[in-house]
């Protein structure tokens, strides 16, 4: 559980409350921090990593002496000070080469951490890619290849992936439009191992999408990689614990609207209502009454007390030897 603060002035108590939980949460903030020791194609992906998160991520350029495995303080510090529930932390050492570390946040604590291990050989900045850059807050779509990231156990490369939907998916709309979609950011995990079993390597790519002319309604679209393009091993992991990550799922209550029972929309959108009945005695049942309904009549030319008009009722007996008689006609009382 975490630690509850007791406001002691009025304006502690209005800092509390502005960062207590809402029901639809403001976008994250991520934060880019860099070692004692960095090397260029860290500190050239850290500010590719900026540029993507643009206008949601701040970057410190200055060195912070910080070994997030070890004393995760400095990293809840920075966290609570700038108001930022994601962090990047750069490093190189001959230890752990290129090292890049994701972390993620709930009330200022430290939720989760991600350790990679970027490629130097097969990784590229932005700068190296001569194509075309996005504008400033495009939402990216986003794209997963690969079994490891549908895990049916949850393991290090299923934790990898809800680290990367939370950091690169952007703000939350409602709709799209399709002309803001130009940028696709692909993770896929390779065949080949790395040398430890199960390590395998992760291939982040970004890529601009080209909607060109095809002589039909429908554009034809390509894609151009801009950069940054990274390959990385995953090292260390530091799961959530319990009861921080029941207390991170928890949502406010009466903010999705209540589901009515017995109510459900069908594949249209129509309103389908369902009700339910006890079980029915038709035998009782009260039904009109009509005298062409009656079961019997009498014999004796009366009905419900009623006398019979009498009736001219044409007998087609068989005719005289000529055939051309008239139909003898009988009454009936």
């Amino acid at each position: 559980m975490l630690r509850q603060i007791k406001p002691k002035t009025a304006r502690s108590a209005r800092a509390l409350k502005a960062r207590e939980p809402l029901p639809h949460e403001n976008p994250k903030t991520t934060l880019l921090l860099r070692g004692t020791s960095t090397s260029s194609l860290v500190s050239s992906l850290l500010t590719d990593l900026n540029s993507l998160k643009r206008p949601f991520s701040i970057r410190f350029t200055k060195k912070n002496d910080i070994h997030p495995f070890a004393d995760a303080s400095s990293l809840e510090f920075f966290s609570q000070k700038n108001d930022a529930s994601l962090l990047v932390f750069g490093n190189h050492s001959k230890k752990r080469p290129h090292c890049l570390t994701w972390v993620r946040c709930f009330g200022g604590h430290v939720l989760e951490m991600l350790e990679t291990y970027v490629d130097a050989e097969g990784s590229r900045a932005m700068a190296q890619f001569k194509g075309g850059k996005v504008p400033v807050g495009v939402k990216p779509l986003l794209a997963f290849s690969g079994s490891r990231w549908e895990a049916p156990v949850p393991d290090a490369y299923t934790l990898a992936k809800n680290l990367f939907v939370d950091f690169f998916r952007g703000e939350e709309v409602a709709s799209v439009d399709v002309e803001g979609l130009q940028l696709l950011i692909h993770f896929s995990v390779g065949e080949e191992n790395g040398g430890e079993e199960g390590k395998q390597v992760v291939h982040l790519r970004c890529y601009k999408l080209l909607t060109k002319r095809s002589g039909q309604r429908v554009p034809r679209v390509e894609v151009e990689e801009i950069g940054p393009r990274i390959d990385m091993r995953i090292g260390r992991v530091r799961e959530a614990e319990k009861g921080m990550w029941k207390e991170s799922m928890k949502r406010a209550k009466g903010g999705e609207q209540r589901l009515k029972k017995n109510v459900d929309m069908d594949s249209v959108g129509d309103k389908i209502g369902r009700i339910h009945l006890g079980r029915q005695d038709l035998s009782e049942l009260q039904t009109r009454k009509m005298k062409g309904l009656k079961r019997g009549r009498d014999t004796d030319g009366e009905v419900d007390g009623e006398t019979l008009v009498e009736e001219d009722v044409i007998d087609f007996s068989e005719d005289d030897g000529d055939g051309e008689g008239e139909p003898k006609r009988q009454r009936i009382a």
